[in-house]
């Protein structure tokens, strides 16, 4: 690594530290895609969470000067993202996703999901939003996506679902921080193992569906995060194969199944070349999300059991 020179003499001003920060990642090389994409918005969540200032400031607070104290407290931030390659997520402990603040740490991913431009959109015209009484967020992770769609359902319950009891306990932190006990809802489940009998409206999944040659190749901010969120076998379809064949168990007559599967999505098509996979299109960047009925799901199910082993 390129040594890094941490003295901040003569830099006083919010702005100063943003740029230096900036300055800073850039000689070190980090990766970026945890929730920005570029060494200087990765600097201003850094000084931002260490000043305790909001997302947004008027324009005055950028030229504010800074105590001794924070100047202390930015560059020791700045030293632990570079030296110990920590996504600024962890640092702060807290991400945004969908507009909406979330709880994580190291036992979730960082939320990040082109899912979120869904969510907007109500995915519409996958379901009628008002219709949707029933949600599940499978491999919820945080809770980001199952949580953050409420605001795309007024009428639901939702349930978060995941294998880590370590990441549910995020999750759960994230149903208390909103105070949506009544309306949202932790399991600890194996995908579906302890779902009997319960059927959805929409199952939305973000499942780990990272390859063996991907994980391989992996930048060091990545592999910060949980394997068992990302490792999903030699094609990265080891739990999908899973998902598609139990998901239409779970689905009421005219639920739709929404999964992301990212780069895997090439791997997908050659496995199951009959289905009549909808993959979308984002606007804000993204790849590898697909929906498909449960009445297509049913057509194949002989099929999807069989390649599910």
């Amino acid at each position: 690594m390129t040594n890094i020179n941490y003295q901040y003499e003569g830099l006083e001003t919010v702005a100063d530290f943003v740029r230096w920060g900036g300055t800073l990642f850039s000689t070190a090389q980090l990766f970026f895609g945890h929730g920005t994409d570029n060494a200087f918005d990765e600097s201003k969540v850094l000084v931002f969470f260490a000043l305790k200032l909001p997302v947004k400031v008027p324009a005055k607070y950028w030229q504010a000067r800074l105590t001794q104290p924070e100047k202390q407290a930015v560059t020791d931030l700045f030293k632990r993202r570079i030296e110990n390659r920590k996504p600024a997520a962890y640092l702060t402990g807290e991400a945004w996703f969908a507009g909406v603040r979330f709880l994580v740490n190291e036992s979730t991913l960082v939320p990040r999901s082109p899912i979120a431009e869904l969510i907007a959109q109500r995915y519409e015209p996958w379901v009628n939003p008002d219709e949707v009484t029933d949600m599940l967020d499978l491999c919820t992770g945080s809770g980001c996506i199952g949580i953050a769609s409420l605001d795309a359902f007024p009428n639901a319950e939702i349930d978060l679902v995941d294998i880590s009891a370590d990441a549910l306990a995020v999750a759960q932190q994230n149903i208390d921080l909103y105070e949506l006990n009544d309306f949202v809802y932790a399991i600890e489940s194996d995908l579906f193992s302890a779902l009997d009998g319960k059927q959805y409206d929409l199952i939305v999944s973000n499942p780990p569906y990272v390859d063996a040659i991907e994980m391989d190749a992996l930048p060091a901010e990545f592999l910060q995060e949980p394997r068992l969120g990302l490792e999903a076998g030699e094609d990265g379809l080891d739990l999908v194969r899973k998902i598609l064949a139990q998901a239409a168990a779970h689905l009421k007559e005219d639920g739709v199944l929404i999964v992301e599967v990212g780069v895997s999505q090439y791997y997908l098509e050659e496995a199951y070349p009959e289905l009549p996979f909808y993959w979308f299109e984002f606007d804000h960047g993204g790849e590898g999300v697909f929906a498909i009925q449960k009445s297509e799901l049913a057509v194949f199910q002989d099929l999807l059991d069989a390649r599910a082993g």
